[in-house]
């Protein structure tokens, strides 16, 4: 298992970091974003999506649940933010495209975590203030 933690200064270097972790990326990776409102959950997702060369807007689909960016690797991003239990998560198969052929980036993800796999990076955000935040990704496979 590796651990590691930023703190970054910025939104852009929040994006930064999504930035690399998307050059970085494979099919079938997983990154799991857990933190509060305004810890810059999104702003990471954009960052990978950057890092994968999707030019598109990335917004947080809180209302879809699931929105696809064709890549060269697609994007699969979730917000599970308005998932109320395990039960509701369970009707909407999203297991399908974390097991797929592209990289999945999920926030709100401590809502799904007893159904994640295994190798799933886990991104822990924490507001430290206006500015800066502390972010944790843990790889059990690394």
């Amino acid at each position: 298992m590796t651990k590691t933690t930023y703190i970054t200064q910025s939104q852009e270097e929040t994006l930064s970091l999504g930035i690399e972790l998307g050059k970085h990326a494979k099919p079938g990776d997983i990154f799991a974003l857990i933190g509060n409102l305004g810890t810059g959950k999104t702003i990471l997702a954009k960052g990978i999506a950057q890092g994968l060369g999707i030019q598109e807007e990335i917004t947080s689909p809180t209302f879809t649940l699931l929105e696809v960016y064709e890549s060269t690797l697609p994007l699969y991003h979730f917000d599970l933010y308005r998932i109320s239990d395990d039960a509701e998560l369970e009707n909407l198969f999203f297991e399908e495209y974390w097991f797929g052929d592209g990289v999945s980036v999920i926030e709100w993800a401590d809502r799904a975590l007893k159904r994640l796999p295994q190798d799933t990076y886990i991104i822990t955000l924490e507001y430290m203030d206006t500015k800066r935040r502390k972010i944790t990704i843990e790889h059990p496979a690394s």
